[in-house]
């Protein structure tokens, strides 16, 4: 007969092999009967304390719950990767920056505060990691796309939404958290067109 987890032993398993948050639903939902939602705000409690002061953390954010490597972990573990992190580009990071903190904004408004044009290959590398998307078109001229951040981003720089990001300094010096998330630092390479790692080859 297979033995039965206790729901703290399950949900600490679900979460520390899926690649993705997992929502209180799914968590609540994995238990047989499912917890509660006051049971599974028990469990995380429990959850957290007992991986307090350890190199993996749990964190919750808009996307939900995940177990990630602490900040002073990941800085000594950054020489075991095999592969360097992607290095974006002062104009990725730049027209980032912007879309974050004037949102929705078209590539007219983006090019009207850098002062240049923005680069297809800009948008494209924000898009391909995941951090900006389309929700709209303005009422205008060639009603041009309307771009603002997605989830993946407020879930990447670990905020609960836009509102909890960090102060924004001149353009170019921005007061922003290692924005390519555990997996590595950005970089600062200041051309127009550069993607992940076309910055700076090896």
């Amino acid at each position: 007969m297979t033995e039965k987890l206790p729901p703290d032993a399950l949900i600490e398993a679900a979460l520390l092999t899926q690649t993705e948050p997992l929502s209180e639903k799914t968590m609540r939902e994995l238990c047989v009967p499912p917890l509660s939602p006051d049971k599974l705000i028990d469990v995380l409690a429990g959850l957290k304390a007992r991986w307090h002061d350890r190199a993996l953390q749990l964190t919750h954010t808009r996307e939900g719950w995940r177990f990630q490597i602490a900040q002073a972990a990941f800085e000594r573990l950054g020489s075991l990767q095999e592969q360097r992190a992607p290095r974006y580009s002062r104009a990725v990071m730049e027209t980032l920056a912007i879309i974050a903190y004037q949102q929705p904004v078209t590539r007219g408004d983006i090019e009207g505060i850098r002062g240049v044009a923005v680069s297809q290959n800009v948008m494209q590398t924000l898009q391909d990691r995941g951090w900006i998307e389309i929700i709209g078109h303005r009422d205008s001229i060639g009603r041009p796309a309307l771009w603002a951040t997605t989830h993946a981003f407020l879930s990447d720089l670990q905020l609960e939404s836009l509102e909890a990001l960090p102060p924004l300094t001149e353009l170019g010096e921005l007061v922003l958290p290692d924005l390519t998330g555990p997996a590595g630092s950005g970089g600062a390479e200041d051309r127009e067109d550069a993607a992940p790692d076309e910055a700076e080859q090896p």
